[in-house]
Parts: structure tokens; sequence; C-alpha cells
């Protein structure tokens, strides 16, 4: 049965549109076999039926996003349609074309391998979301893959879309996830050692699926008219606010690659706060829009390390590690300026990265002054000169350099250290240490000069945190809002994996429901808040993964 003998009926108040396909350029050719597309934003491409589709999970507020009832979501024409055995009236499926700088280095064509996106549906409410399936079969840019996901990295998408949302961080989300009945075979460390895999379909929602190589693969092959009608498109559609929009001139480019500039700062300090790695920030994963896209090798730091990458082809250069994030961001903000050369006058690449510069300074100190409970944080000064919230920060980098410090955890616990100074230094001391104690991987570390140290360091930021916030109230629930007492751990998600593929979704169903209130105490729920246990220290999935779905 092929896609277009299997048209299912849209419940009457939905409606898709075809603004993509209709306005931009496509891919003359007709065929679905891996080829060079030249002159063109995107190919018409069917999902490629599966075997037994079945739904795993869900996002019910996704679901209520799209007006859809959990009921709709549940039924078998839905779910058929989210693994591709079907399409909605309306939809006209398609794959992007773009390109990219992967780790630094030019690429060329690469486009969604294997994702196909179904349409832009309009909800009850007048929005307008693009619905993308990943998984769903080859395309003319998958080059030698199968255009298929496996269930562990679709598992890995759809919990983190949800979970990064939630901590209020910029993404796409996620709408379902949809075992196929079929197997895959990957490689998972291309170390040789294929198995078959349980396939998986993550359906992806976003405003816009457009990236940084959306713009740089045709402006690398000089097809700079290209660029601008995608550009043009991109801003009437999702930045119809700045001046002329309508009939955008090169004043508009610039506010947009500032407002990019800005979103894709603001992201990655979303990002270091939470102690998110994205681990492939190639530039055809970044998002026009400023939204977390395309979750791969991901993780979160467990113990303190800013060289720290989830990646395994990143293992050697540490390109994508996590310290580096905001200057890999700049970098990419800089490449995509590049591929807008033609639409700019001189000096508009220097005002674009001196927003990004600006927008990531201020994001920074807020992100720092909320997590530490400082709201009038100063971090200035060079050398000598340096203010004393700037040593207080980096004195906080030398406690996590002296042990193996969680990050979420200590954050955590820092909110409930006294800050009473008539308190006696022994109890100060003693409750400072037990409120950050769990952070610790070898606790015992406290009853040496490393407690000498980290005490130190706690009663300076105590008396900083009572001068800033006389009531101790106001400042924890600043500080439990910025700093999370859920994140998802690898290991975590690995758990959930290991359960699904065994028949099991209820724990990632749980997994889902703990992540939507990532701030709140949540009795009963305290092993979702745990440091790493040892046997996750190095395991695949928990500690490294690769590029491979």
């Amino acid at each position: 049965m092929s896609i277009s003998d299997a048209k299912a009926a849209l419940p009457s108040r939905f409606s898709f549109d075809d603004r993509f396909v209709r306005e931009m350029p496509g891919d003359p050719a007709d065929y679905n076999l891996p080829r060079q597309v030249h002159g063109a934003l995107y190919s018409r491409v069917s999902p490629t039926p599966v075997s037994a589709p079945k739904l795993l999970a869900y996002s019910p507020e996704v679901a209520a996003d799209l007006g859809l009832t959990g009921d709709e979501l549940r039924s078998d024409d839905v779910v058929s349609v989210l693994a591709g055995n079907r399409i909605f009236d309306g939809m006209k499926p398609y794959s992007a074309c773009y390109g990219g700088h992967q780790f630094g280095h030019w690429a060329g064509q690469l486009g969604d391998g294997r994702a196909i996106t179904l349409g832009e549906m309009v909800t009850p409410g007048g929005a307008t979301l693009e619905v993308q399936l990943k998984g769903a079969g080859p395309t003319p840019y998958s080059r030698r893959a199968d255009g298929r996901a496996v269930l562990r990295s679709s598992v890995r998408e759809f919990l983190c879309s949800e979970a990064m949302h939630h901590l209020g961080v910029p993404t796409t989300r996620a709408l379902a996830l949809v075992l196929t009945g079929d197997e895959v075979l990957r490689d998972m460390l291309y170390d040789g050692n294929a198995e078959m895999e349980p396939g998986a379909i993550v359906t992806r929602i976003s405003p816009s699926f457009v990236r940084f190589g959306s713009f740089e693969l045709p402006a690398s092959r000089n097809e700079h008219a290209l660029v601008k009608k995608l550009a043009d498109h991109v801003i009437a559609a999702h930045y119809s606010h700045l001046p002329n929009a309508a009939a955008p001139t090169r004043d508009t480019y610039r506010a947009f690659l500032v407002e990019v500039a800005e979103r894709t700062a603001r992201m990655v300090a979303a990002w270091m706060r939470v102690g998110f790695v994205h681990g492939v920030m190639n530039t055809d994963n970044m998002s026009i829009l400023g939204l977390t896209i395309d979750y791969g090798p991901y993780g979160w730091l467990e113990g303190f390390d800013p060289a720290w990458t989830p990646n395994t082809t990143d293992a050697s250069g540490r390109r994508y590690r996590f310290g580096a994030q905001p200057r890999i961001a700049a970098w990419n903000v800089a490449s995509l300026v590049d591929a807008f050369s033609s639409l700019l006058d001189d000096g508009a690449a220097d005002a674009v990265m001196d927003a990004y510069a600006e927008a990531w300074s201020v994001a920074e100190l807020d992100m720092y002054a909320r997590k530490l409970g400082i709201r009038d944080l100063r971090l200035e000064g060079e050398g000598e000169n340096k203010s004393p919230d700037y040593h207080l920060l980096e004195g906080l980098f030398e406690v996590f350099k002296c042990a193996e410090i969680d990050m979420t955890l200590f954050y955590r616990g820092l909110a409930n250290v006294p800050t009473d100074s008539s308190l006696p230094r022994a109890e100060h001391e003693a409750r400072s240490l037990a409120a950050v104690r769990d952070a610790f991987y070898a606790p015992s570390l406290l009853e040496t000069s490393v407690g000498d140290s980290v005490y130190t360091w706690l009663s300076a930021w105590a008396v900083r945190a009572k001068e800033a916030y006389p009531s101790d109230a106001e400042r924890i629930a600043t500080m439990n809002a910025a700093n999370p007492k859920y994140v998802l751990r690898n290991w975590l998600c690995q758990n959930a994996i290991d359960a699904a593929a065994k028949g099991n979704p209820a724990e990632v169903e749980l997994l889902l429901e703990v992540m939507r209130r990532p701030y709140e105490e949540r009795p009963g729920l305290e092993r979702f808040a745990e440091k790493r246990p040892e046997w996750a220290r190095h395991r695949v999935g928990c500690s490294m993964l690769s590029c491979s779905s």
C-alpha cells in the first residue's frame, strides 16, 4: 500500500496549509533516490509505510496546543498518520534541502535524511505549526542511510524535547512517539558491531524547521536569489514585526540577523543554566528561530566539567564541549551572516556579532544572578580590578574543581545554605555543608580540607546572598525557579529505553510526568533527582553517545 492510496480524514476543525511548498522553489525531480538538489529548498517525498504502528507515548500539552484530544490522538487514523502510513487531506509532505558546517568544516549538501514534514497545521487557535516525522523513511537526502530511527534515539528525542520546554529552554516540541513494528540495523558506536534494533518515529512540532544551513547551502552555490527568497519567507512568516517585513530592505535583513543572534544567545544561556550539552552544534542543527533542534548525542552534566562532551565523534577535539557552547554559537551565527553577505550593507556583520556578544553578556549575568540568588550581581572588571562578585563566581568554579560535584544538586542545595549571620560558626558550617552534601560523589571529602574550602566559599556566598535578598523566602523561591530539581539525566533516559525495549512504556510515561514539573519538590519521586549511579559512569547511552540513530 502506498501513501497515495491511504488518505485519512482530519477532524473538520483542523486544516493544513502548504505555504512553504507553495511559495518556495522545490526539486523538479519526483523520484526518491539520493542526489544533489540545486535551485530548490525541498523535495516532495512521502513517508514509507511501516508494518505495525503502535503509539508508545504522547505529550498531552502538545496535543492540547494542537487542539487534539487524547482519544483523537490514540485513534487508528491519527496513529497511522504519525507512523507515516497515511496522510491527512491537505498535507503535502516534503524533506528540506540544506547544508552545514559539521565540526567546523563545510560539509556541502545535507538535508532531511530521515525527517519528513507532513505539512503546516493550522490549529483551532489560529497558530500555524509544522508537523514533522523523524524516522519516516528514505528521502533524496538520506545519502547511504535508510531514513529510519531506532527506539533508543527516539525515546531520547521525545523526552528531551518536552523536558527542555518545561525547564524553560526554547525548543522544538514532540507530540508523539510511535513504534513501527519493524527492526532497523544500526552500528551504534561505529565499531563494526551492528545489531537489529526496534524502529520508532517521533512526531516533531515547530513553527519552523528552517535552520542556519538552509541559507548556507544556496549561498555556497552562489544561488543568492534563493537566499533572498527564503529570507523573505521566514521574515514574513516569523519576524513580521520587523520594519518593512513585507518588502525587506538591507536594514530589514540586518535587523533579522540581529534578532536571530540574540535569540541564539539566550537559548545557549538557557542550556548552560540547566547543564545541557547539545553535543553536535553543527550549523545545520541551529534553528533560525533560536530553538533547540535535533536532539542527537546530547547529555547533561553529572560531575561538573566544562570540558565534557557527550558525543563520541567529538571526543578528541571536544569542539562542542559544555564550556565552549557560547563561543560555538557565535561561530555559527557568523557563518549565517556570511550566507547573507549579498543582502547586507558594510558594517552589518559587525553589528550582528556585537548584538550576539551583548545578548550573551546580559543573559549570562541574569543566569548567574538567579542561580546564585544575587539579584544585583556585578561581573565587572579585569585582572586585579575584577569586582567582588566576579571573584565569588570564580571561587565557585574552584569549588567545582576540588571534587566531583553534581552541578544540578549543588545549585539546588545552595538555596538551603543558611544566611543567618547570628548562627554559631559550628552550626552554620554543619548546616551549610549538609545542604550541598548530596551533590558530592564522595561526600566523605567534606570531612577533609575539601570541606574547609567548600565552607569558606559557602560562607562568603551567604553574606552576599543575604545582602541581595534580606528575605530568605524570596531568595529561595528565586533560586529554585532557576535551578531545577529534575533534569533528564542520560541514565534515567536509558532506564526508560531499556524498559520500553522490553515492551513496558510505563517508565517513559513516568519520566515524562516528572519532567513536566522540574522545579517542584515531588514527594515519592526522589529517585529521579539522584546523582548518576556508578553503573552508569561508563555505560554506553549514559556517558557517551554517537551520532548514530
